[in-house]
């Protein structure tokens, strides 16, 4: 952190959230009978996101299916393109799909330094 408040490296801190299209309700009290009329089905929105350290900026990459080795491609080539001729960190955890041998290449290929 010293190096990237010095402008020295990038790090980013990233995770992912999965939002479901459908009320969850717990137990709630009412007067009367309340009938939450929902969608059918599985529908959802995936975000993988990357928050600069210092500066709090967002880099994301969505979709509607499922968040997979190639999501996470998409997103450190997103990053590696941003910040060329600088080290990057990137924080992460240990998600199956982090871990595979795709994106350890390319996270080799872009001299990219994985913290977990």
């Amino acid at each position: 952190m010293t190096e990237a408040k010095a402008a020295q490296r990038v790090v980013y801190f990233m995770e992912a959230a999965h939002v479901v299209f459908a009320p969850f309700l717990g137990d709630l009290w009412s007067f009367s009978r309340l009938f939450v009329r929902a969608p059918s089905g599985r529908k959802r929105l995936n975000v993988l996101g990357a928050l600069k350290a210092i500066t709090h900026e967002v880099v994301t990459v969505t979709n509607d299916s499922y968040m997979n080795a190639q999501s996470v491609c998409t997103l450190l080539m997103q990053l590696a393109s941003l910040h060329v001729n600088i080290p990057l960190t990137l924080v992460w955890d240990n998600a199956r799909y982090q871990k595979c041998t795709v994106v350890q290449e390319l996270v080799a290929l872009l001299h990219i330094e994985l913290r977990y």
